[in-house]
């Protein structure tokens, strides 16, 4: 079977049928709602047919098309606020014959803000006349409804779907609706606030009549509504009172980073505010869902690496991960959903298609490496706060997920965890790069199941290494014994196993047969993250993932460029992902050496510069940076995406070597280093236990120098240069 069709084989592949560059978007999201408009702020079936507005993962309204007097309006400008709350679009009318004459171009100017609150998408429109005579034309708004499934929109089709309602037409609106197949009713209610409405089809007009100078405002609001279950009625006001109110009590808000570059401080301040936009609030606390529009929800791996990337400045964020995933860890075996005990959440989705089990993410448990990173995570949060208090609560969770990691995630007793699929319409490739060639020998066939893949076996490692520590404070002395007894067995196995001398780094994988997948990939990176790694092998790895093979100049590939299934546009086989990027750089935090972490630093703070709104998206192809060119974006990629705007924070703690020790007080810095772009580093703010401490550090020519500009609490800053 060839290579160039294999991922499309995936039933989940997400379809591109039109260029990216159709049309650039804009994006809003507030907890189960999202939205995709044009630059217009309409939607449109253009582009990746990704416009709508979203709510628990089914599309809404699929269209929104503004016009004048029966003309499209000339785009003066649009951009989405730096807080990402509303999107403001600028327009005006183009040269037009109206009944009273003609109406020269730019006349009117049209102004759009958009912001989403409580399942509702407000839009205020106001209309100014800026000629020397009175105006009168008409704004128009079509609409559209296909209530289709997230999985829907991505390209997957349908034998049948629920029945649409007849349509309802009101003084001030129309009501859309859809009876699906989960026998829930899902219903688009549009509003519009303006002194004079005419309703017609799915059709709202404005008439305007505007003298010299004059100024009208209205407002057009949608609301997502299930059975009809109505949200809150709130005026657009109240409304975006509330959503600026949520977003200055974001944990986020908390730390302030300032550096001497303001194209550096431009790509911290876009991913600080994509981070508060995405994280939705749950029962459980905040959880940062993964992207949008395509994971727009609950994943277990993303939210793990996303709030261990902020864990040093928002340990808030872990908390409501874990706090999630620990209430709806797996307690039976469940092969439909791949769910076993104590195994850890994938993915959540809530959609028609999720819930009639036409796809199996309902509640998805097929992932191998959520369960160790979540105990990972659960440990890491404790050292970064010692609480305690809230270790034991879960500590029954943690358990069950240590035992699902040697009872069910190594059924052969080899000591290493592998998978294999166990749902045919579930997730074949069930590690971080789950689409279906991601795994493979050097002559390129696919790797046989089960699979044991190099950085999970670094995540057990590390998670059993690092809950080792709070067992033995909680009390767990021969549990702790225990899982170090563990972790020196698997580090040596482990090495015997996965090294290879020929590739200079650990080999991707184990096949079903336990022989090596010898590709050169950044699965090999993330071990230096864990630090399964011998310091000899850690360097060796660090140089193999700098050379021109690996390291596309933008940051570290997902497979080498020489090897057999290398493809810069896939998905998995040559691309650069920045979350990647950013652990592989967190094995710097402890080195002398950071080259790597410098590296992977510079790239994506040059990446940031080429991407729009300085947003890094889920991904970019993987083709070798060009003096003076922009990255060759990946046409389906996220944006924003969590784990990649987390990059940032994850990457600048590596570089700073930072790490923090509440049980002991104590903040430190190991080997702090910085690229040449940033001279100075400010963080100001950060909270260790009761105290708090701003930090300043300085780039001198071979070192980088602490000071401590202020510290209240008894906190111990220790630095090893």
């Amino acid at each position: 079977m060839r290579p160039d069709v294999i991922e499309h084989e995936n039933q989940f592949y997400i379809r591109a049928e039109s260029s990216l560059a159709d049309t650039r978007t804009l994006v809003l999201l507030h907890n189960d709602t999202f939205a995709v408009f044009d630059r217009y702020g309409d939607i449109q079936p253009v582009g990746l047919g990704q416009q709508g507005l979203f709510y628990e993962g089914t599309r809404y309204l699929s269209k929104l098309e503004i016009e004048v007097s029966g003309h499209k309006p000339l785009l003066l400008s649009s951009t989405t606020s730096e807080d990402n709350v509303m999107v403001t679009v600028d327009l005006t009318n183009p040269d037009m014959e109206l009944p009273s004459g003609e109406l020269k171009r730019g006349i009117l100017h049209i102004r759009r803000n958009k912001f989403l609150a409580e399942r509702t998408c407000f839009d205020r429109i106001g209309v100014q006349n800026f000629g020397p005579q009175r105006v009168e034309v008409e704004l128009s708004f079509a609409f559209g409804a296909d209530f289709k499934d997230i999985f829907e929109v991505r390209g997957q089709t349908r034998e049948h779907r629920g029945r649409y309602l007849p349509l309802e037409t009101e003084s001030d609106g129309l009501l859309l609706a859809y009876i699906g197949l989960d026998h829930v009713m899902r219903s688009a209610v549009i509003r519009c606030r303006a002194e004079s409405v005419r309703i017609r089809n799915e059709e709202i007009t404005v008439p305007i009549r505007l003298d010299p100078g004059e100024e009208t405002v209205f407002m057009l609001d949608v609301i997502c509504e299930q059975n009809g279950q109505k949200a809150n009625t709130v005026r657009f006001e109240e409304a975006l009172h509330t959503v600026q109110t949520e977003r200055d009590a974001s944990p986020l808000a908390q730390v302030d980073v300032y550096t001497s570059n303001e194209q550096f401080n431009d790509w911290l301040n876009r991913s600080r505010s994509d981070l508060e936009m995405m994280l939705s609030q749950t029962e459980f606390g905040p959880y940062p869902y993964a992207g949008v529009p395509w994971f727009s929800t609950v994943f277990g791996r993303d939210g793990i690496i996303t709030a261990l990337e902020l864990l040093w400045l928002a340990p808030d964020v872990a908390k409501g991960v874990l706090s999630y995933l620990a209430a709806t860890q797996a307690t039976s075996v469940d092969p439909e959903r791949e769910a076993e005990p104590g195994k850890i959440l994938h993915e959540a989705r809530k959609g028609e298609m999720a819930k009639l089990g036409e796809v199996p993410f309902g509640r998805y448990y097929g992932s191998v490496d959520s369960t160790p990173l979540f105990v990972l995570l659960a440990a890491s949060y404790y050292e970064r706060t010692a609480d305690s208090e809230f270790l034991r609560s879960i500590w029954p969770n943690i358990l069950a997920a240590l035992d699902w990691i040697d009872r069910y995630g190594d059924t052969d007793g080899d000591g290493f965890v592998e998978y294999a699929q166990k749902n045919k319409a579930g997730l074949v490739q069930q590690g971080w790069k789950d689409s279906q060639d991601s795994v493979f020998h050097s002559d390129g066939t696919l790797a046989a199941a089960p699979i044991a893949l190099c950085e999970v076996q670094g995540y057990v490692y590390a998670a059993k290494n690092e809950i080792a520590k709070a067992a033995e404070d909680l009390g767990h002395a021969e549990l702790a014994k225990r899982l170090r007894l563990e972790t020196e067995t698997l580090r040596s196995r482990f090495s015997a196993a996965f090294w290879s001398d020929e590739l200079g780094m650990f080999a991707m994988a184990l096949d079903g047969n336990k022989r090596q997948c010898e590709v050169r990939s950044s699965n090999a990176g993330q071990c230096l993250f864990s630090g399964i790694t011998s310091k000899s092998q850690a360097a060796k790895t660090a140089k193999a993932l700098l050379s021109p093979g690996m390291f596309s100049g933008w940051g570290v590939r997902t497979i080498a460029s020489g090897e057999k299934r290398y493809n810069p546009m896939s998905y998995h086989d040559g691309s650069v992902w920045p979350h990647d990027n950013a652990l592989i750089s967190f094995g710097d935090r402890k080195r002398r050496d950071k080259k790597l972490a410098l590296g992977i630093l510079s790239g994506l703070l040059n990446l940031s510069l080429f991407v729009d709104l300085h947003r890094l998206p889920e991904l970019i192809c993987g083709f070798a940076r060009r003096q003076g060119k922009g990255p060759t974006l990946y046409p389906v990629a996220c944006a924003p995406q969590a784990w990649a705007a987390g990059a940032v924070f994850m990457a600048l703690q590596a570089c700073l070597g930072l790490s923090i020790h509440a049980g002991e007080s104590q903040l430190r810095l190991c080997h702090s280093a910085l690229p040449e772009s940033l001279r100075r580093v400010e963080i100001r703010n950060l909270r260790v236990g009761e105290s708090t401490v701003d930090l300043a550090f300085e780039r001198h020519l071979e070192t980088v120098g602490v000071n401590v500009l202020r510290r209240s609490g008894e906190l111990d800053i220790i630095v090893r240069e």
